[in-house]
């Protein structure tokens, strides 16, 4: 009898143990089983240097979204990125979207100003027109140490 009780210890154990490292699965995989929450936005930037899929997507300093799809639109000659929006965030169609860093040489995130001169509301799959590209700090630093800055 100690026997059974003790294989069933261990198979409830195993059991959670799974359920434990499934949850974990989607919770850090962002996936979604049960409908998708959240609705496309589209954005074109002369360029994306640092952001890659899976980057936060941020309005008023509040992660409302992530970048599903990074691709380049050759005809144009601009990247264009498609990011995720959570349902019930209204971006208005003269948002801008910039492209920021946390701090002085953190991860680059995408900053929307959601707009709101505007009464027209971005839909689903909708683009965002007005975007600002990364500044790149690299060539800032190089710029300054060899004496390529104007000074006014």
């Amino acid at each position: 009898m100690k026997k059974y009780v003790m294989e069933t210890t261990v198979g409830i154990f195993v059991v959670i143990g799974l359920l434990c490292i499934g949850y974990m699965t989607v919770k850090l995989g962002n996936l979604g089983f049960f409908g998708d929450d959240s609705y496309p936005i589209i954005a074109r930037f002369t360029s994306v240097s640092g952001l890659r899929e899976g980057s936060a997507v941020q309005m008023l300093g509040i992660e409302v979204g992530r970048v599903e799809k990074l691709t380049m639109d050759q005809e144009k000659q601009v990247a264009v990125v498609v990011f995720r929006i959570q349902k019930g965030i209204k971006i208005y169609d003269d948002a801008i979207a910039s492209i920021k860093t946390e701090g002085l040489i953190g991860d680059r995130y995408v900053s929307i100003d959601p707009g709101g001169g505007s009464d027209e509301l971005l839909q689903p799959g909708g683009v965002i027109t007005e975007t600002e590209s990364p500044t790149d700090i690299q060539e800032l630093i190089s710029k300054y140490a060899f004496g390529d800055v104007e000074k006014k």
